[in-house]
């Protein structure tokens, strides 16, 4: 199965006007990369005089750190950057994703899974397959059925499986990323079957951001260019649950001095919010970084001043 944006088949009509988000998790304060990302989807949405959206995605919990999106919050207003619409949580929208799983049960396309990452590991050095540093490992397919459908919906509510998507043949996602052009991705020789609820009862990333996209009628996707590869995963799930494809934009990623990328993992320093000349210092290099030029370095600009020239640099960029 060969898909396009063109050709994915949503049933009802795609929402009025530009909806986009912001989308950290709470695993601690915004660093310098989630500033760019975090500043150029509100550029994307002021320059298209769109909503922008701010999600905690704390689905996650043993990830999560007590009074990070407190944090979150404070340095996205320090920085000007005010969301449209009322804050909300993954860990609130549980029912939610059980219900789209339920349908993906309906629909036959789940099985449960008892592989570790040892196992899988361990079966792909048996099939001579190396996995990259820094890169998922492609399920070999151990625990898929024969016939799918065939199982009891009692084994998925087992807390020791984890549950996974049967993909179907040639399974290829095609589309266009607003900055990067023609992009796609073989499923099956990439990624495999990928889990939709772990084995400890959390569903993941992919099924809630699908779900929450959705729901909350997401139009552009703006987001970091780590995020890239999951891009096709998602399409995939938004068509067999019928929802509307939003468009993509990755942004040009922040990377240290040994050229990883930002993050919280990598013990990336916050960015500094406490008044707003840091603030503004923050901005202007996350402008830089997203290829904004020519924009007013006075020091006697006001954030908001500022934005509005960013906004209006966006809009040529």
């Amino acid at each position: 199965m060969i898909l396009a944006v063109s050709n994915l088949k949503n049933p009802s009509s795609p929402p009025d006007g530009y909806r986009g988000r912001f989308a950290p998790s709470p695993t601690g304060p915004l660093h310098a990369g989630s500033l760019v990302a975090a500043l150029g989807s509100w550029l994307d949405a002021r320059k298209n005089k769109g909503k922008w959206l701010l999600r905690i995605e704390d689905i996650d919990t043993p990830r999560t750190i007590p009074g990070a999106d407190q944090q979150i919050q404070a340095q996205l207003l320090a920085c000007g950057l005010c969301w449209d619409e009322e804050l909300t949580y993954q860990s609130k929208r549980q029912e939610l994703y059980q219900n789209a799983l339920e349908h993906l049960g309906q629909l036959k396309l789940l099985y449960p899974c008892t592989c570790s990452r040892q196992t899988i590991a361990t079966t792909l050095a048996k099939l001579g397959i190396q996995t990259p540093r820094n890169q998922e490992m492609v399920y070999p397919g151990t625990c898929r059925p024969t016939v799918l459908g065939l199982q009891s919906l009692d084994v998925f509510d087992s807390p020791t499986v984890s549950v996974r998507l049967a993909l179907p043949e040639n399974c290829h996602i095609e589309f266009e990323d607003l900055r990067l052009g023609s992009q796609g991705q073989d499923l099956n020789q990439e990624v495999g079957d990928f889990v939709l609820r772990r084995s400890d009862g959390l569903f993941t990333y992919q099924l809630a951001v699908v779900v929450d996209d959705a729901h909350q009628g997401i139009t552009h996707i703006v987001r970091g260019e780590d995020l890239l590869s999951n891009t096709a995963r998602q399409m995939h799930l938004q068509n067999v649950l019928g929802y509307h494809a939003p468009q993509y934009r990755h942004l040009p990623l922040v990377l240290d001095e040994h050229g990883e990328k930002l993050s919280k993992q990598t013990l990336a320093t916050q960015i500094h919010t406490e008044d707003a000349k840091q603030s503004l210092v923050e901005l202007r290099k996350a402008a830089i970084h997203l290829g904004l030029s020519n924009l007013p370095d006075s020091e006697n600009i006001t954030i908001a001043e500022w934005l509005l020239a960013a906004t209006q640099a966006w809009k040529s960029a």
